[in-house]
């Protein structure tokens, strides 16, 4: 099997590659010295092999240059390199091993995992639940609850919503509301 300068198969055999320090460096947009030290200390360790003394080189696989980069993008938007340890912390701490398929969102201080569309969690405050409201959803809740509920003119003195507030007649306003989808079928 041909090898790429910088690229040797994962031990195992099973055809991974592994990509050394400095092209990682390079991929993420790092410093050496900001990768030496999250190895290190244990913040991103590579994968395919961690180096084992001296003469020996680190190689990480893609999963492990993706999870550096979302740690290069938190500490760009501002979050402390101790705030991003302790939400990776955590999500190991879940036994989420593969942290390249976690969505993670910031305010600049707090670390969020996005679980669902639904659900975020706060990882910096034990797994606190915070909500979401997802605008695209509501709107065609609105839409839908509105296809069945009848609707007044703009330009409308409002006169004539007085006098039904006044006396309603549950005929007149099912009159009212079955002409009003008539018209809005046709049109």
């Amino acid at each position: 099997m041909e090898q790429q300068a910088g690229v040797a198969p994962a031990p195992g055999g099973d055809g991974e590659v592994g990509y050394r320090g400095v092209t990682a460096c390079h991929a993420v947009g790092i410093s050496y010295r900001q990768l030496d030290y999250w190895a290190r200390t244990g913040l991103v360790v590579p994968s395919v092999r961690d180096a084992s003394g001296s003469g020996t080189s680190r190689l990480y696989s893609f999963r492990d240059l993706v999870v550096l980069k979302v740690v290069k993008r938190l500490l760009d938007a501002g979050v402390s390199l101790q705030n991003i340890r302790r939400a990776i912390e955590a999500l190991r701490s879940r036994g989420v091993e593969d942290l390249a398929g976690i969505t993670l969102i910031s305010d600049g201080t707090s670390v969020y995992e996005c679980r669902s569309p639904e659900e975020v969690v706060d990882l910096l405050q034990g797994g606190q639940g915070v909500f979401g409201i997802a605008i695209g959803g509501a709107f065609k809740e609105i839409q839908g609850s509105l296809s069945t509920l009848p609707a007044e003119p703009a330009d409308s003195s409002g006169r004539a919503g007085e006098e039904s507030a006044e006396s309603p007649s549950t005929e007149s306003v099912g009159d009212e509301l079955a002409a009003r989808r008539a018209r809005r079928r046709a049109g």
